[in-house]
């Protein structure tokens, strides 16, 4: 019978996060790290987590004012910081990344609970921040050639679903150009993970700031403080179209990634099997990822063999409770996904499914929960099982956006316009790629297809180290990251920026 394997509750997770940052942890409640100090907040909520709708520990939820004078203490701490010397930098940098890798698997179990990450997911997620900060640790002093710190803390607002491989990774490099930073906890989870990061980061002697409440009390101190240096924003085009227009009034530097829906074309293809592979590996964490792949524009007689190498794909998905095992002696399940974010975000799924086909939409699966690994009588609400839909209705409210969750659409198109009209539905990605074996098409294609990543049968992704990561259209505003851009993103210098800004952009080779 399925059961949770024995020290990896929740309740181990967290005395494990306790006992190694006791400052950051109190018995039933977590704290904010404003001015280097570990504060308590006068309010904290509990939090569902999408495991098994348990209840723990919630972040505090601090007021407009607080979040006012954090920021006014991060900036102080950011005039100090831009006057140390670039080796010192580099050595607190490193001991912050050692500290990580010591307490590693503590953090990936707490992402595993707190937003549902399988082990190995969760694992990798930390593995790739630890990794892509040492990296940047051997390239700094070359990257900060002719490069001066920004005056004024960098204020990071992010998603929930990658909290250490981007948050806390940008975080660090940030703080080793030489700005202080600051960093709001996502309202949907995470916030444990980055309270016990953010304990090691200002252990290792690191000016960093973290803070949680509801956007609306913190948005005034995190985007518009007068002395702020730079915001990186991680989520919506919603709210990203806000924040751009508070912006723009400030004209002040920025990298807002917003969401596109990044589609995957199929044209005069017949490599089936590697295809499946990718198919496959793509519904790693239930797509809830910016680089993920929820839309397939095929070619009308390619349908029957796309379906075919299908089909098989999302049999073979293995999703569930990421903590149950049979034994006690056995490793953690291998799992492609566990729940999503929240229960409310499986309604919307479901509903956002039932929308499409009552419109119009052919439902060509929608896979049963009961398929999934759960241990009996435990809370599914927040799973949701693969589900695809043939020709979605072009007044269906996911036609131009992404679902963030593992619901899959298919448009069959005849014509090379058809084909390019589908795959900038969104009106620009961050990827999106051509399975063709007419490698001219996708040449002539790809040259018109609005994303920023382009892969030719492959997926792309934010990828690692020196790899570039941006966007086009209304899927990213300001600098572009990743490598050598996101050093150069929240520094000062004659060497221009790449990014899409009101005046034009400027893109790098990809």
């Amino acid at each position: 019978m399925l059961h949770i394997k024995p020290g990896t509750a929740w309740a181990d997770f967290y005395a494990r996060a306790k006992a190694a940052a006791p400052e950051a942890f109190d018995a039933q409640s977590l704290r904010n790290l404003i001015g280097g100090e570990w504060v308590a907040g006068a309010s904290v909520k509990p939090h569902t987590v999408p495991v098994d709708g348990t209840q723990i520990p919630g972040a505090p939820m601090i007021n407009s004012d607080e979040a006012k004078k954090a920021m006014s203490l991060a900036v102080k701490q950011d005039r100090e910081w831009s006057l140390v010397p670039l080796d010192e930098r580099m050595r607190r940098v490193s001991k912050a990344v050692e500290l990580l890798r010591e307490n590693r698997d503590v953090i990936a179990g707490l992402l595993m609970w707190e937003i549902g990450k399988p082990w190995k997911i969760a694992c990798d997620d930390v593995d790739r921040c630890i990794d892509g900060v040492a990296w940047y640790l051997t390239q700094i002093e070359r990257q900060m050639s002719d490069r001066m710190p920004l005056e004024g803390p960098v204020s990071n607002i992010a998603s929930w679903n990658y909290p250490l491989s981007v948050l806390v990774h940008a975080e660090l490099v940030q703080l080793l150009a030489g700005n202080a930073v600051v960093a709001k906890t996502p309202s949907q989870g995470g916030f444990h993970a980055l309270t016990l990061s953010h304990a090691l980061m200002a252990r290792a002697g690191l000016p960093a700031t973290l803070v949680s409440g509801s956007g609306a009390e913190l948005s005034e101190a995190l985007i518009s403080t007068a002395d702020l240096g730079a915001l990186v924003f991680v989520g919506g085009r919603t709210n990203g179209r806000k924040i751009a227009t508070r912006l723009a009034d400030l004209r002040r530097r920025h990298v807002l990634e917003q969401e596109g829906l990044n589609a995957w074309g199929v044209w005069n293809f017949s490599q089936w099997n590697d295809l499946a592979g990718h198919l496959k590996k793509g519904f790693a964490y239930a797509k809830q990822r910016c680089t993920a792949y929820p839309r397939y524009v095929v070619q009308r007689r390619l349908l029957p063999e796309f379906l075919e190498a299908y089909y098989p794909v999302v049999s073979s998905l293995k999703f569930g409770h990421p903590c149950a095992v049979e034994n006690d002696s056995d490793a953690l399940p291998d799992l492609d996904f566990g729940p999503v974010i929240q229960r409310t975000k499986a309604a919307t799924l479901a509903a956002q499914f039932d929308e499409a086909i009552e419109t119009g939409g052919i439902p060509l699966m929608h896979a049963k929960l009961s398929n999934g690994r759960f241990i009996d009588g435990q809370d599914t609400a927040a799973y949701a099982a693969p589900a695809c839909v043939l020709e979605p209705p072009s007044a269906w409210s996911l036609h131009h956006a992404e679902p963030f969750g593992p619901l899959d659409s298919i448009v069959v198109v005849d014509t090379e316009a058809e084909f390019l009209a589908a795959m900038n539905a969104s009106n620009g990605s961050l990827v999106a790629s051509i399975a063709t074996d007419d490698l001219e098409f996708a040449e002539r294609v790809g040259e018109d297809v609005l994303s920023f990543k382009l892969g030719v049968n492959k997926p792309r992704s934010r990828g690692d180290r020196e790899e570039v990561f941006g966007g086009r259209g209304g899927s990213w505003k300001g600098a572009f990251v990743g490598g050598d851009l996101l050093v150069d993103a929240v520094t000062n210098g004659e060497r221009p920026l790449y990014g899409n800004f009101p005046d034009g952009s400027r893109y790098p080779k990809t």
